[in-house]
């Protein structure tokens, strides 16, 4: 039915998204890291995606996630790019950045390198932050396709259900 280059699975959930927050006039902006936009890039399939899209941040490199979205450089130096206390950060300051509503955050290890004991690939973090609410909600998941794809898709999958109200 479409002609999208994204997985319909994506494509659908996207499109669930775009209509129950323009339902209810909410606005949506993204911090991705691992991702490297795909969030957006979904979202931006739907037609009608701009009356919820307020902006979309691809902070790839913890300069970018310092600079852009404001996450000082000792979350990172404590507790690594992929972190709760970072993605929490990043959530926070594409919330002040943006004139949006909510705000997901990513960032993880997609491999098929980078990854720790304690942080293996396929490991990434996420962070929802409401305008209305003190703080954000943030988790870690640990995704069981282990190939940088299956990981990212994953990643893309999990931050679009995080966005439905």
């Amino acid at each position: 039915m479409t002609d999208s280059l994204l997985p319909q699975d994506i494509v659908s959930l996207a499109r669930r998204v775009v209509e129950e927050n323009a339902a209810i006039g909410r606005k949506i902006a993204l911090a991705e890291s691992c991702t490297g936009g795909l969030v957006a890039a979904a979202l931006t399939e739907i037609p009608g995606s701009s009356a919820v899209l307020d902006r979309s941040f691809v902070t790839y490199s913890n300069e970018a996630k310092q600079e852009c979205l404001g996450v000082a450089e000792d979350i990172i130096d404590a507790f690594g790019a992929v972190s709760v206390a970072c993605v929490y950060a990043m959530a926070r300051g594409a919330l002040e950045n943006s004139h949006a509503d909510i705000a997901v955050a990513i960032s993880g290890i997609a491999g098929p390198d980078g990854g720790t004991d304690k942080k293996p690939v396929g490991t990434v973090v996420f962070a929802r932050a409401k305008r209305d609410e003190e703080e954000p909600d943030a988790e870690s998941r640990l995704f069981e396709e282990h190939d940088r794809s299956g990981v990212r898709r994953q990643a893309t999958l999990c931050a679009l259900e995080l966005l439905l109200p």
